[in-house]
């Protein structure tokens, strides 16, 4: 059974273990913050699996976090801020994977990290330029987390970073970041299956780690409180410092 399993994934057992791990981690942090399940992945997963094999598996893990978090995402979001970001990123995405799909390997991993290590410490410093708070700041966000999303699958960092130029409440924040994503799911799959990403070997990937995530997401909903908002949100942006670090080496060794 666990080999059949195997050779349906093209990974070993500790590979697929540790996938899992990574997963269920990154679907509590999903579930509690209303994003970070792709970097958390990206950062670490990336070790494992190329960029280009991991953006459809993200894909798939991300439309079942939304579909999980849709209730309360579409009652306290912001829509009028959820709709701008969507339709500059529906803009940007396919420059972002052609990227992916034109650059080798080795590079793909190098952007993602690094991708992924920058807004990590923009957001813990709180970095967040008044620009962003205007709207072409809005449509200007938009269109660079869909670059960045077809790079590295990372956008919603970008998306949060526009939400916290606006001081936005933690509830209103994680329902608007909850919603992109969900809207993301419809334009993200078009440009995915034109491309060829989304493959046979993705879904099956991304199909087996589906309950993974799920769990990990209830989870999370489960321990959401606004008061612990800010401790949790830096320790997840500390572990993804950490996690991008250690794939910037592993890639220099």
């Amino acid at each position: 059974m666990l080999e059949h399993i195997q050779n349906l994934v093209q990974l070993t057992s500790m590979q697929m273990l540790l996938c899992a791990g990574v997963v269920f981690v990154a679907g509590m942090v999903r579930g509690f913050s209303g994003f970070a399940l792709s970097a958390l992945i990206m950062a670490s997963v990336v070790l494992i699996l190329p960029p280009i094999e991991l953006i459809p598996i993200c894909y798939i893990l991300e439309a079942s976090a939304s579909l999980i978090m849709f209730r309360g995402g579409i009652r306290d979001a912001d829509m009028k801020i959820v709709w701008g970001l969507s339709i500059g990123c529906a803009i940007g995405f396919p420059v972002g994977l052609y990227a992916t799909n034109a650059l080798p390997v080795e590079t793909s991993k190098l952007i993602a990290l690094c991708i992924i290590l920058a807004l990590a410490i923009a957001q813990l410093l709180r970095v967040s330029p008044r620009f962003l708070a205007r709207t072409p700041g809005l449509y200007a966000s938009g269109v660079t987390a869909g670059v960045v999303t077809g790079l590295a699958h990372v956008g919603g960092m970008v998306v949060a970073l526009y939400v916290l130029a606006r001081e936005a409440p933690a509830r209103t924040m994680r329902a608007s970041l909850v919603m992109f994503l969900f809207i993301g799911m419809f334009t993200n799959l078009a440009y995915l299956l034109g491309f060829g990403i989304m493959n046979k070997l993705a879904i099956i990937r991304g199909l087996l780690l589906a309950p993974v995530v799920t769990a990990g997401v209830l989870v999370g909903i489960a321990m959401f409180r606004p008061s612990l908002e800010a401790a949790y949100k830096k320790f997840c942006l500390g572990l993804l410092i950490f996690l991008a670090f250690a794939g910037l080496l592993r890639l220099a060794l």
